[in-house]
This record gives structure tokens, sequence and C-alpha cells, in this order.
């Protein structure tokens, strides 16, 4: 179920806007990677609590600016659940629109950046909490760095 300003888990509505809707929008993530709810919910409040210490007042300010369509926007395909994504590296890889954090063999990126190092900061978070890999590229789609959290 993707959740949005209006309806989220109540273990949520304490938290600040900025915190509040990073946690949806990372919760969403995970449930479209294949994370079951009661999984998703305290590690993307987690992660959220994280980036938020490290987050500047710009990128504070954009999160809290998010509106329902921007925390994930989800059709029927985004619904289909890809468990077998939760072995799968996450890649940084170039896009459009800056640098894309996308699972091995997913259909799409779970998250899109401006800049290569919050996108290094999301795909992190990711794979730890996954024990997988992450592998970055650069702009030519050559493989720059792999960081390992398998145990």
């Amino acid at each position: 179920m993707p959740w949005d300003t209006n309806d989220y888990p109540s273990s949520l509505k304490n938290l600040e806007t900025a915190i509040r809707k990073k946690a949806i929008d990372i919760a969403n993530a995970m449930i479209d990677e294949g994370y079951k709810e009661n999984q998703a919910i305290p590690i993307a409040t987690k992660q959220a609590k994280e980036w938020y210490k490290d987050a500047s007042k710009q990128e504070i300010n954009q999160v809290e600016q998010m509106n329902d369509y921007n925390l994930r926007s989800h059709d029927k395909e985004d619904k289909k659940s890809r468990p077998e994504l939760l072995d799968n590296d996450e890649h940084v890889i170039p896009h459009e629109d800056g640098w894309a954090v996308q699972a091995k063999d997913a259909q799409k990126a779970a998250y899109v950046f401006e800049r290569k190092q919050e996108a290094i900061y999301q795909a992190k978070d990711i794979a730890k909490n996954k024990g997988t890999k992450v592998i970055i590229h650069k702009q030519d789609g050559e493989i720059q760095d792999q960081i390992s959290f398998s145990s």
C-alpha cells in the first residue's frame, strides 16, 4: 500500500514534516522493492532520521515541499511485488535528471537525485539494510567503485 501525506502509518505522525515525508518516500520505495510493510516502516524511519541529521537546509526544504505526487508515484505496474530484488545490488547510474539509484534487474529507478553523492548515500542505506553491494558508475556507465555490505 503506498502511503502519502494524508494516509501513513501512525508511528510517523509525531515526526517533523521533513522526516515524515522522507520516511514515507523511503518506505514506499522499499515496498516497491518487495519489503513487507512491517519491515519497511522501521527501516524507513531510521533512514529518514539519519538523512535529516546530515541534510542541508536546502535538502530539508525540498523534502518539506514534496507533494503526494512526488512521494513515489504508483501505478499498477509499481504495485507488483518483486521480492527477488531484495538480494540484488544497488546501482548508482547516470540519469537524464541527474543520478539514479536502481536495484539490479529493476524495471526503473527507485530514486533520482540531482547530485551523485546524494544517490550514493541513498544506495548505501538501502544496501546496508539488504546486505548487498553498491555499484557506483561513472557518467559513461563504466563501474567506478563497489562497496559491499554483505555479511
